[in-house]
């Protein structure tokens, strides 16, 4: 479904949305997820902005928590599984200031915090996306 215009989805309806986005992936990065967790949440709580430095909540759409696939090591056995968050206000404030469709958006979202997963930086990723145009 394209969703240029219209009424937000529901967060029932955006997690589908993510949701089938995850699915998606290609079956070779796929099979690297591991136990890799996904929500949804409307805004980051004020702890994580605090911890980033980020003082409007609209500026965080996603966010990976955990250790990159690069960085670990059988030292960090027992840590809770590597997780994305999806934050829904800002992807949908996004989304009405600049048109995109909604689902390449929330997919958009989803393949860059899954890339830190597979230990890529900000900058590695904006090299790929530049390259890819």
């Amino acid at each position: 479904m394209n969703r240029t215009f219209g009424p937000p989805p529901s967060p029932a309806e955006f997690e589908a949305i993510a949701r089938t986005a995850f699915a998606r992936l290609p079956a070779e990065f796929a099979a690297h997820l591991g136990d890799l967790v996904m929500s949804v949440e409307e805004f980051a709580d004020e702890e994580t902005l605090a911890a980033m430095g980020i003082e409007d909540p609209f500026e965080l759409t996603g966010l990976f928590e955990g250790i990159g696939l690069t960085e670990q090591s059988i030292a960090d056995s027992g840590q809770m599984p590597n997780r994305v968050r999806l934050f829904r206000q800002p992807i949908l404030d996004e989304w009405i200031a600049d048109g995109h469709d909604l689902e390449h958006l929330i997919a958009h979202v989803v393949v860059h915090e899954i890339g830190h997963h597979f230990g890529l930086s900000d900058e590695d990723m904006h090299a790929l996306e530049d390259a890819a145009d």
